[in-house]
């Protein structure tokens, strides 16, 4: 297949695809059926939408893809227990994970609760002395003082320590790849339990927490009551769905699209006070739950205090949000700098022992673990490779991977655990975490890449850029792009359009902080547009577009809205560029 504008090889060492002949003529099609613009119906055509579907997919309509929550497993139990402790005034806890998507779903219990003039306990592991998910200290001594324990975001594969809370009642809300038994658990609701039918196995946690309060609503109207607003949770549904990866497809989609408009109300101080102190100045986007507000919620997590990123979420109080989101975003800080020092070496070991294998690996002494997920994802991101990256600390080390396209990492890792080469270890198809004892860790990273193998993984290149077509900048309006995004949101499983400009001059050029370049360009007709590329001066985009001495390019990357000083503009968020072979002078 001939490479997209002749680029087999970028300046980023990626080979260009366009739109495939049987797309431009489905997309062709639909512009004939729906008249909306061609440039909208690439895109929806290859996100697979059908012509007589485009409509509602630019609207979805949340009660029309909501699921029934009793399609799942255990629903009905849970919803109907939680009622039971909140009725009858019972001590609550909820147990959560450490990351987005746990202390998002913490925040919603914790939210639906107080509005039914509840409270809770909020437990949430630290990172580094206890780990991911459920230990059966901490779930004796919950049981010794509640009546019934929520665990979200983990607890799936917690056998030992749900059996340790004898004195309670445990509900399972996860979404965690299951086992081939469950534990001793009142109940276990999970879309990826071995006995479901994983239809709604890309939801995140968060979500089958927010199913969990549908039911409980339904059983309250059935008896007579009424419960809180759930649709004004959404903003934390959505939140926890794109920061944890989940595919922005089916109910996912409405999640995010209805989250981000309750969102821009700015009604949750926690979310306001994130959004204020990382100086987003507009309504967020998809976009920025995944790269603003999600890692500022993660920090503590990662290298602070594990809890208060859930804390946060489910805070009344402005002034004390606005503190614990100035302390997060110090926190984050912290993590930017201890993460370079732990990518540059991860790398440097991972190319040493070769890119081109199935599994991409690193493991070093001391290595930070709220770190290390984030650094796996960077090597993912380098290689098109599943990677896994472990700090040792001992006899044992932790660590976490990051998947591609295709390849079920979690599955493999689990078998991994099962046959005995890990101590622990788990997670879902994109993510996975482990714990490995320090003289198995070469033969377990060894059988974990012959797993990967099988299931295709290293028979990749470089990625793919992947283009819907070509534009001229007088194309690019705003209209073209506010008609794009209501397409969206784009993330995980719905990629954001990428389009070419092709030919053009580059008129202006220069560098943005340490390593952004912002750039202006022409097509020689008198119409110019401006283009931002981020973290360019850290590959050979940002020196080749400087010091361009008059050369012609063709750019890529996706369009978006430029706001400044009250003026919105298009500009091109520029993801590579290639030199135009034997342009004219």
């Amino acid at each position: 297949m001939t490479a997209f504008l002749d680029v087999s090889a970028s300046l980023t060492g990626r080979r260009w695809c366009g739109p495939s002949v049987e797309l431009e003529r489905m997309a062709e099609a639909m512009a004939q059926h729906t008249a909306l613009p061609r440039t909208l119906c690439q895109t929806l055509a290859r996100l697979g939408v059908a012509a007589e579907d485009a409509e509602r997919h630019l609207a979805p309509a949340l009660r029309e893809l909501l699921p029934d929550p009793r399609a799942l497993r255990d629903m009905d139990h849970a919803a109907a227990r939680l009622l039971t402790a909140v009725q009858g005034n019972e001590r609550i806890a909820i147990f959560a994970d450490y990351d987005v998507d746990g202390g998002a779903s913490a925040a919603l219990l914790l939210d639906w609760l107080r509005q039914m003039g509840r409270t809770a306990t909020l437990y949430v592991p630290d990172r580094i002395d206890e780990g991911y998910g459920p230990n059966a200290p901490a779930m004796t001594q919950l049981a010794g003082s509640h009546d019934l324990i929520v665990c979200v975001d983990c607890g799936t594969l917690s056998h030992d320590p749900i059996a340790a809370a004898k004195d309670a009642d445990v509900i399972v809300l996860d979404h965690h790849l299951g086992g081939e038994t469950l534990p001793p658990a009142l109940a276990v609701v999970n879309p990826n339990r071995q006995d479901e039918t994983g239809d709604l196995g890309h939801l995140c946690a968060a979500s089958v927490v927010f199913l969990a309060l549908v039911e409980a609503g339904r059983q309250l109207r059935a008896a007579g009551a009424e419960g809180p607003d759930l649709m004004a949770m959404l903003d934390l549904v959505a939140l926890a769905t794109v920061a944890d990866v989940a595919p922005l497809i089916g109910v996912n989609r409405a999640f995010v699209r209805q989250g981000l408009r309750v969102m821009a109300r700015r009604e949750r101080p926690g979310l306001v006070a994130l959004a204020d102190v990382a100086r987003l100045d507009k309504a967020p986007s998809a976009h920025h739950l995944g790269f603003v507000l999600g890692p500022r919620v993660n920090a503590g997590g990662r290298i602070g205090r594990a809890d208060l990123g859930a804390r946060l979420l489910a805070c009344t109080d402005p002034a004390e949000a606005r503190a614990m989101a100035e302390r997060l975003e110090e926190l984050n800080t912290e993590r930017r700098e201890v993460e370079a020092g732990v990518r540059t070496a991860a790398m440097a070991q991972a190319e040493a022992r070769g890119l081109d294998a199935p599994l991409v690996w690193a493991a070093g002494e001391g290595w930070h673990p709220g770190v290390v997920g984030i650094v796996a994802a960077r090597l993912k991101e380098a290689t098109n490779r599943p990677a896994i990256v472990i700090g040792l600390d001992g006899d044992e080390g932790k660590g976490s991977g990051r998947s591609i396209s295709g390849i079920d990492l979690g599955a493999a890792v689990q078998r991994l655990a099962a046959e005995g080469l890990l101590l622990k270890g788990g997670g879902h198809r994109m993510a996975a975490g482990l714990s490995v004892a320090r003289d198995t860790l070469e033969p377990a990273m060894a059988r974990l890449s012959e797993l990967l193998e099988k299931q295709g993984a290293g028979r990749a290149g470089p990625a793919d850029l992947t283009l819907d077509g070509v534009l001229m900048p007088a194309a690019a309006t705003i209209d073209l792009v506010d008609q794009i995004e209501a397409a969206g949101p784009f993330g995980a499983g719905a990629p954001a359009p990428r389009f070419a400009f092709a030919d053009m001059a580059v008129h202006h050029a220069r560098r943005v902080g340490d390593t952004h370049l912002k750039i202006r360009f022409g097509d020689g007709m008198g119409t110019t547009m401006d283009a931002i590329c981020f973290g360019a001066f850290d590959g050979p985009l940002g020196p080749a577009l400087e010091r361009h001495g008059g050369a012609r390019f063709h750019l890529a990357g996706r369009l978006e809205i430029n706001e400044w000083g009250g003026r919105r503009s298009v500009q091109l968020r520029l993801e590579d560029a290639s030199s135009v072979v034997n342009a004219p002078s």
